[in-house]
Parts: C-alpha cells; structure tokens; sequence
C-alpha cells in the first residue's frame, strides 16, 4: 500500500554500478517500488555509472525514462569513491545516501538510516553488519577479513564507528559537500576516509544495525582492496598528524568532544602505531627465515616496542629531555608483555602447516588488540601529566 505521508525532504539515493546489466534493472526497479510504498520522504534515485564497458549504460538511461523519480549520471572512469563525489557534491537533496546494487542489505532498514539525519539528530548513518542485533549470512573467510579490518581501525585508529565497509551510509548533504574536499580516495577506501575524517572534526555518526546477506557474484578483489586499504590508511594518519586534515565545518553543526589533549594524541599515535606494524612485520618476516615464529614474534616485538615506546614519549605525548626515559621503557615493557601474550596466543592457534601469510594475518589482529592496550597504558599511566606534575 503506498504511503500517504506529506513528502516534503528530499533523499537522494545514489547506486554506483560497474558493468551490472545482469541485475541493474530488477534491483532498481525493486529499489523505486519500495520507496514509492513504504518512504514517507521524497526520494530521487541516481544510477551512476562507472564507465561500464557493457549494456549498463543503455539499460540505466531506460530505467530514467520508464520510472519516476530515477535518474542515471554517466562517468568517464571507475571508482565508487568518485561517483559518490561527482553525485554529492552536486546534490541539493537535505540527505544524500548510497547502497550497493545488489541490494544485500534489507530495505527495511533505509527508514532508520536517514530520519535520525532529517531530524538534525545525527550528521551521518551508517549500517552495520558487527551489531549483536544484525543478522548476516556470508563465508568466513569475508566474516575474518572485515572483523579484522573494523578492528584494525577501532584499535589502529581510535574509530568509534563499527563497520566501514557496509555499503548502506547516508549523510545530511551540507556535512557532505564540507568533508568532500578533505577526501582524497576515488575507489572503495572513500567511505573509510570519509569517516575517519567526520569523527576527526567531531560529527555525530549513527548506526543501524542491518540484515545483510552476501552476494556470491561479488567481484571485489579482497586482497587488492586490503592493500590499497591500508595504504590509505597511512596517508589519512599522515594527513592528520601534519594538520592538513583539518576542514571548515558548516556553522550549527554540533560537534562531539573528545577527553583534553587526546584529539592531538590519537593521530600521532596511529601514525607512530602504523610505522611500529610495518616495522615489526618486515623484522619478524626477516627473523622467520632463520628461528621458529615465536621466537621471531618475540624478538621483533621487542625491538619495536622500545621505538614505539620512544618514539610517542617524544611525539605524542611531548615528553622532552633523557629525564625518566629509563623509567618509561620498563613501564612501556607492560605493553610489551600484553602483546607478547596476545601475540604468541595467536601464533600458537594456529594449525600445523599454515602459510607465512596465514602467521602475518593472525600477529595483525593480535596486535591490533595490543594496540589499544598500549595506547590507554601510555597516556593513563606512563605519560600521565599529572603524574609527571606529581613527581
């Protein structure tokens, strides 16, 4: 039954495509339809295409002359990140959202998604599949790949937002256009930056929890996006830490505050916390040629907690002078233990046989979870001003 509510907003739902023919037309069709019954706003429905090589095209433009309130934008390159841009930046929708066209996220759930953003509640939305209230049908081996991810970037990064990947977000459009100049990825790393850099500047990010089902035409090259995800990840901690991430945010949009001093602490230290991983895998990647994994676990873990240890003492907390350098690395020995454990825990888990690659997978997580241990030992305990005031 179609809904009689007054549609006085505007939601402007973009689906990035790239050589989808064989479902654009009944995923958009099916998309139009549920709106049209059951969204009490008014909705406009993009088509953006990535420079299909196919019948997409062809079939987009027929969908924008058959049903109402569809539209298709044509683009001369690949990148979901840069059909997102050109779409956004151009919207004069209130809120701009986007999902995938396979539609494996449940439509029941776009209502909750955008109405905390209408009622100036929030400033973006985003679904989750890590909620303990989502129900998610996929293989393990993306189950792995995105917990680790979502929680290299909670540890590695100090996000508060559960799943960066899911792609079902909306933002209030204002909020949109001020954060776009400050993103640089065009591909699949631009929704990641994109709310890196939101909860950088303090914006109020909702989440809601979503049914999900995976599609097994899925044609994302886990690997290759992983890489390129954590290439972007180490710009973004560069960018931050050099200041250049900073953005004009429009007036009257409230921002979330962090505890004194950690808005300065959090970047430094997941640039310093990125450099230690990188560092700790190239020596524990040497070391393994050579001695057992643990005893490469344990050698290479050493060697970079001390730098680590170091390294914030002089750059994220400000810590100057040789004054107490001696007593910060034994009490920095602490973080060391509890990524020795986690670590070592790991490395032992693992079957008999495994690939070099299966034992570097399973020291990132571990150390992913070590790092925030670290980073609440550091700034609480050993790098306390007032501790230090103390003394």
């Amino acid at each position: 039954m179609e809904t009689t509510a007054v549609r006085t907003r505007l939601v402007e739902v973009v689906v990035p495509v790239y050589n989808e023919q064989r479902v654009l037309r009944a995923s958009i069709t099916r998309l139009q339809t549920y709106l049209t019954r059951h969204f009490p706003y008014g909705f406009r429905i993009t088509v953006a295409d990535n420079a299909s090589t196919d019948d997409t095209w062809r079939l987009a433009t027929e969908l924008a002359r058959e049903l109402p309130c569809v539209r298709a934008v044509h683009l001369d390159e690949k990148g979901r990140g840069r059909a997102l841009r050109k779409v956004w930046s151009q919207s004069e929708a209130d809120v701009v959202s986007y999902m995938d066209v396979d539609l494996s996220t449940d439509l029941d759930a776009f209502l909750p998604l955008v109405a905390p953003l209408l009622s100036g509640h929030s400033d973006l939305a985003i679904g989750t599949r890590l909620a303990r209230a989502s129900r998610v049908e996929r293989g393990p081996k993306r189950e792995f790949v995105s917990r680790s991810y979502n929680l290299l970037l909670r540890l590695g990064m100090g996000a508060g937002f559960s799943d960066a990947q899911c792609g079902f977000k909306a933002v209030r459009t204002e909020v949109a256009q001020a954060l776009l100049p400050g993103v640089e990825d065009e591909e699949w790393f631009f929704d990641t930056e994109l709310l890196l850099l939101a909860e950088r500047h303090g914006l109020r990010i909702h989440e809601v929890p979503v049914d999900w089902v995976d599609d097994p035409d899925s044609r994302v090259d886990l690997v290759r996006t992983a890489l390129d995800d954590l290439r972007g990840l180490a710009r973004v901690a560069r960018k931050t830490l050099s200041g250049a991430a900073r953005i004009p945010i429009p007036a009257g949009v409230e921002r979330a505050e962090l505890p004194k001093g950690m808005a300065r602490q959090l970047p430094r230290f997941a640039v310093v916390g990125v450099l230690s991983t990188l560092a700790y895998l190239l020596l524990y990647s040497l070391l393994r040629q050579v001695v057992p994994p643990l005893a490469a676990n344990a050698v290479a873990l050493l060697v970079t907690a001390v730098a680590n240890t170091a390294a914030n003492r002089r750059f994220t907390f400000g810590v100057k002078g040789p004054g107490g350098a001696v007593r910060h690395q034994l009490e920095g020995l602490i973080a060391f233990l509890v990524g020795l454990a986690l670590t070592s825990g790991s490395l032992a888990l693992l079957p008999d046989g495994v690939s070099h690659g299966a034992e570097l997978i399973a020291v990132i997580v571990a150390n992913a979870a070590a790092t925030l241990v670290r980073f609440l030992l550091l700034r609480v305990w050993v790098f306390n001003p007032d501790r230090r005031t103390a003394r």
